[in-house]
């Protein structure tokens, strides 16, 4: 898209911040957007999404909004509804899709239910039975905030003895957790585009898994693209990931991510909506290897909202 044709988009809310765990990492990835926005000649308007959300959209006679909040009130279908209300055109994928992808539980229902693979899982309560959950899942197995992202509040458990500390760590930010079958091998990314798989990125930390840390502050992460996978497998790996992204009635763009057991089977892990968009981040890194700089992957992404406008 040339500059000349930027002013299509008219006045762009970049939704950042919000009040989730998330929340520094929401305004590191909106301040980068807004930045590669601006830089383009577009209009574009950096907002802190607050309780007066709704006040701010409505002042700042928005055309659409680019929504760069991560986990609660971003990705969870809380932001959509509202915007979808007011008339405002924004990025990603709509209310159902956002609440299917968020809710990893549901999610793995609905993969379930089509026939695509994802680790085995059971829900915990309050007085889910230890033995019961380990004679069902084995060990090692992850324990995880349903409606988290960013890694947040998972752990890996290797023994019994640390199953009531995972547990009370998830519960810290959920009252909805899951418990779920560890699978061993390698794992990847893969970043969706207007309904196009990016190059697939694998993940390599030397942490126990790929968690809070290795993706914000440890220096030790490795991400590798070319991922490594032979074509057929590069190309199976992207088929689930888009098959993935579809059932769930996710649009425009986002992420999933896939284990692939050393057996050679892939699984899906979760799916995000809104996945981070900080120069460092998972989505930028893929469409760099597909040849698009930050800056154009910004204005793709925006670019989405046009059509909305019919």
């Amino acid at each position: 898209m040339m500059q000349r044709d930027v002013a299509c988009f008219g006045r762009v809310a970049v939704l950042m911040g919000g009040r989730s765990a998330e929340r520094e990492i929401s305004l590191r990835s909106g301040k980068a957007v807004l930045h590669a926005l601006r830089e383009q000649a577009v209009d574009a308007h950096g907002v802190d999404v607050g309780s007066d959300i709704a006040q701010q959209l409505l002042t700042g006679h928005f055309d659409r909004a680019f929504i760069v909040l991560h986990g609660r009130g971003g990705e969870d279908g809380e932001i959509q509804g509202l915007l979808r209300s007011l008339g405002i055109p924004f990025t990603g994928s709509d209310i159902s899709a956002a609440v299917l992808s968020m809710n990893k539980r549901l999610s793995k229902y609905v993969w379930l239910q089509q026939g695509m693979p994802t680790p085995n899982f059971e829900r915990i309560v309050a007085d889910t039975d230890p033995e019961q959950l380990i004679e069902k899942l084995g060990l090692p197995l992850v324990i995880k905030p349903v409606n988290e992202g960013s890694s947040i509040g998972m752990s890996k458990v290797n023994n019994r003895a640390d199953l009531h500390e995972a547990i009370a760590e998830a519960a810290r930010f959920d009252a909805d957790l899951i418990a779920e079958q560890w699978v061993d091998g390698a794992e990847y990314t893969v970043s969706i585009l207007a309904n196009e798989a990016l190059p697939v990125i694998r993940l390599q930390t030397p942490r126990e898994f790929y968690d809070f840390e290795a993706k914000y502050q440890a220096n030790s992460t490795e991400y590798l693209c070319p991922c490594g996978l032979d074509a057929q497998a590069e190309a199976e790996c992207k088929r689930l990931a888009l098959n993935a992204f579809s059932a769930l009635g996710m649009e425009g763009w986002g992420r999933v991510d896939v284990m692939r057991h050393h057996n050679g089977q892939f699984y899906l892990l979760e799916a995000n909506s809104v996945p981070g968009m900080t120069d460092h981040s998972l989505v930028p890194m893929a469409a760099k290897a597909a040849g698009l700089d930050f800056g154009t992957l910004c204005l793709s992404i925006l670019q989405t909202t046009l059509e909305e406008d019919g």
